[in-house]
């Protein structure tokens, strides 16, 4: 297999990747019960959304950083979601 070839197939592989966890973050936080959460969550799901746009247009070279940081987000908006779900039992 030529290098153009294997150069190619490992860029199908790094985009499917990116496809199968191209999930943004939910936005299921109550704005009328919690609006700081939810403004929070929002601000979340909009910064996952930029990276990835970001990682699209760098043709999803960003050294896994950006991947990194998508996933980070997924924890935040985690945490943000058991915030919410601690402050209804109050």
């Amino acid at each position: 297999m030529n290098k153009s070839v294997r150069v190619a197939v490992a860029l199908v592989a790094v985009v499917a990747a990116g496809v199968i966890s191209a999930e943004p973050p939910a936005r299921d936080i109550s704005a009328k019960r919690h609006p700081n959460l939810a403004e929070a969550q929002r601000l979340s799901r909009q910064a996952w959304e930029k990276i990835n746009a970001a990682q699209a247009a760098n043709e999803w070279d960003l050294g896994g950083h950006a991947q990194k940081a998508k996933e980070l987000l997924d924890q935040v908006n985690n945490e943000l979601k058991m915030a919410a779900e601690a402050a209804n039992k109050h």
